[in-house]
This record gives C-alpha cells, structure tokens and sequence, in this order.
C-alpha cells in the first residue's frame, strides 16, 4: 500500500520542485511572492488533509460492516463538503490578501506578482483539493494504485506545461498556477469518471442519516484538522520572522520549504498507509505488533531521513545555483540547506507519531503533539536563534526544534500506548 503512495507523493514534490525552478528564473521578486503564498497553500492542505483523514477512517470502518451502500453516500458526502469548505476558504483569501500580505510583512515591490498570482493559484489549490478527495475515496477502498498513478500523470503534464505557459505563453508567475490548474483538471475528470462508474461516490444525501453522518465525520475531523492547521499557522509566523530579514531572506526559506516537502515524501507516503494497517492491528488487539510496526518505521525515517540530510548538505553549493540566478537567495539556501536538512529525521518521527495517534483513535493526544511541536519546540527556536545570529540562527533554531520536537513525540506516542495497553487489559478482564 505504501508503494503506489510513494511514487505518487514523490511525484508531487518533483513538479513542486519543478515549478520553483522555472520561477527562480524569473527572478528574486517573483520566488519571493511564491514563498508568500506558501504559509496559505498549507493552510487549504491542512483543510483537505484533515478530511482526507476522516474519509478514510469511516468509509473503511463503514465498508467494514458490510455497509456498502452508505459507504458510497457517505463518499458523495465528503466531496459535497469538502468542496463547499475549501471554495469558501479560497473565497476568504482572496478577499482577505492584502491584509494577509501587510500581516506577512510583504514589500511593496512584491505585491503586484502576488496580486496577479493570487486567483489562478486560489484556482488551482480548489481543483487539487478536489482531485485529493477523489483519491481519499479510492484509498479508503484500499485502491492506493489508481491515485498513485493519478499523482505521476498529473506531475508529469505539469511539467511539460510549465515551459509553455511560463516562458513560450509569456504568462510568467500565473503561468505556473495556470498549468497546475490544467493538469489538476485533467486528473479530476478522470478520477471522478472512475468514482462514479464503480459507484463509490452516490449524491442521493437525502437517503444518508446526514445529522448523524456530519457528527460522525467531524468527530474525527475537526481535531485532526486543526491538527493540520497547525503547520500552515506556524508557517505564516515563520515566514513574518524570515522577511525581517528582506526578499532574498523569503525567496530562500521559501525554496528551502518546497525543498523540505521532497526530502520527506516517505514519510508523508508511510503517514498514509500505515494507518489502516494500524486500524486492522488494533480491531485484532494486537498491541505488541503495533509497537514493533511502530518501532521498525520509526528506526527506518531516522537512518533515511539523515541520509537525506547528508545529501543536502553535501550538494548544498549545486543545488542553490540550480533554483535560483540571485546571488543573495543562492547564499542563503545553501546556508539552509547545510543546517535545517539535518533535522528531518526529527521532523519525520513528528509526523509518524501524529498519524499513528490518529490511528489509534488518540486525536486529542495526536492535537497536542502538533501544538507543542510547533509552538514550544520550532518557533521558539526559530526565534531565539534569530536574536543571537540572524537569519543564520534562525535557520539553526529550525535544526534544533525539529529534533527536540521529534523526541517529544516519540515520548508522547509511548506514554499513550502504555494508556490504551492498560484500558485493553483492563476490559479484556472485565
């Protein structure tokens, strides 16, 4: 299951990639409006994520009592709501972007790109978070392949579209959302013609109990949405501490950001099929083989994750040059990528240890998790490291927050196994 989600994930990171490349060629302004809009995206990520989790949760709880039927409106159900969630937010960023802009700290020389950038990525995000609910339906019937392919084709016309529309088409910045739009289209239109053809999305909602069916999806997805919310605000105060430091200081944290999303696409494809595999361990009452899962993916992200860092860190020169033609911004990505690379393995353990409370039925404790990462562990380090050595610090305050962070939610996620051990022992006696 993890496969398909890898290639797919990875995929996505790659066009990312891909499209902060071909916008550093356009300059530091426009990579520094692109790192502006950054903290927004993961905001509506977070939204579609956080659902995404609920999708899956109940679909194959519901599937799992022989309940097809409702399995398939409670589909229709998702894609009614989720859609309705994420236009009304995209509604409210719109009207909302100058003083989202004036809150960031943005330069005046940058609000013009942001403004003519703004409604086509606005476009583009609504369609993907589409696109993502589609696949959150086929994986919570256990068909991880047909999104995993989706994400590969969808990345790949993405990138075979953005030379044209950036340079050839002359559109510049919007160019780059308007391609991720067309390719976010594509995909739609052909993962929705599956989904309803297999019938795993029904629209009669009049049929589904919808009070307790609401109740029931936002029993799991509000808190594990604002458990996604998280990074997206913590993000945004991130980057008004980052352009203190001016627009070449943003356009690298930005780049370095996009950076990080590649370097831990493993850990966002185990995030998404190690849950159902916990969900089936923890239906059995096999505690002991969830601490060994547990256990052996966490032993695995610490050695690749470093690995990965080491990687940056030695390739930090070349890889600067490649995203950007700015001395300044290439400077401070390879200051950041000699230093903030390193703390991914703390980083991936973080993320592992949130799915795996969410799995576990432990929302509240994977909430907390996600609170205390960011707002004891990584901005506070990003602060204080701002204060003694600049924006230098500061990048070395990311370091030191991502691993303290990581430790704090191992030790978190064994304290609750310990719980659900005893409440387990505890009913199996009763």
């Amino acid at each position: 299951m993890t496969w398909p989600m890898l290639f797919g994930v990875l995929s996505l990171m790659t066009f990312q990639l891909v499209d902060s490349a071909f916008i550093g060629q356009l300059g530091r302004d426009p990579l520094a409006a692109l790192g502006f809009t950054l903290p927004m995206q993961q905001l509506i990520i977070g939204l579609q994520v956080g659902l995404g989790i609920a999708t899956t949760a109940i679909i194959s709880r519901t599937l799992g009592t022989g309940d097809e039927l409702r399995a398939f409106r409670l589909g229709g159900l998702v894609i009614t709501v989720g859609s309705t969630l994420v236009f009304v937010l995209c509604v409210g960023l719109w009207l909302l972007q100058s003083l989202i802009m004036s809150a960031l700290r943005a330069d005046d020389s940058v609000l013009p790109l942001v403004r003519s950038y703004w409604l086509p990525w606005l476009l583009s995000a609504w369609i993907g978070a589409l696109l993502y609910f589609g696949y959150s339906i086929c994986r919570s019937h256990g068909d991880t392949k047909l999104p995993g392919y989706m994400m590969v084709v969808t990345s790949l016309s993405n990138i075979a579209l953005d030379p044209l529309y950036i340079f050839v088409f002359d559109w510049g910045l919007p160019g780059a959302a308007l391609a991720t739009t067309t390719s976010f289209g594509i995909g739609c239109l052909f993962i929705y013609q599956k989904l309803l053809k297999r019938g795993w999305a029904r629209f009669d909602l009049r049929e589904l109990a919808l009070g307790r069916a609401l109740k029931q999806l936002n029993s799991i997805m509000a808190p594990a949405m604002v458990s996604q919310l998280m990074p997206p605000a913590s993000a945004m105060l991130a980057t008004a501490m980052v352009a203190g430091f001016g627009s070449a200081a943003v356009a690298a944290w930005g780049l370095g950001t996009r950076l990080e999303f590649f370097s831990i696409v493993v850990v966002l494809a185990l995030t998404m099929s190690m849950p159902p595999m916990i969900g089936r361990m923890l239906g059995a009452g096999d505690i002991e083989q969830i601490r060994k899962l547990v256990r052996l993916a966490v032993r695995f992200i610490v050695a690749w994750q470093l690995a990965i860092g080491l990687l940056w860190l030695v390739g930090s020169g070349l890889v600067s040059d490649l995203f950007s033609s700015d001395r300044q911004v290439q400077d401070l990505l390879g200051a950041y990528l000699v230093r903030v690379p390193l703390s991914y393995s703390g980083l991936g353990v973080c993320m592992l240890m949130v799915s795996i409370c969410n799995a576990l039925g432990l929302a509240m404790r994977a909430l907390l998790v996600s609170t205390l990462r960011l707002f004891l562990c990584f901005l506070p380090m990003l602060w204080l490291g701002s204060q003694l050595n600049g924006i230098h610090g500061l990048m070395s305050g990311a370091l030191v927050g991502n691993l303290f962070a990581g430790i704090m939610a191992y030790s978190f996620y064994r304290t609750g196994m310990k719980q659900l051990r005893q409440d387990i022992s505890g009913s199996g006696k009763a």
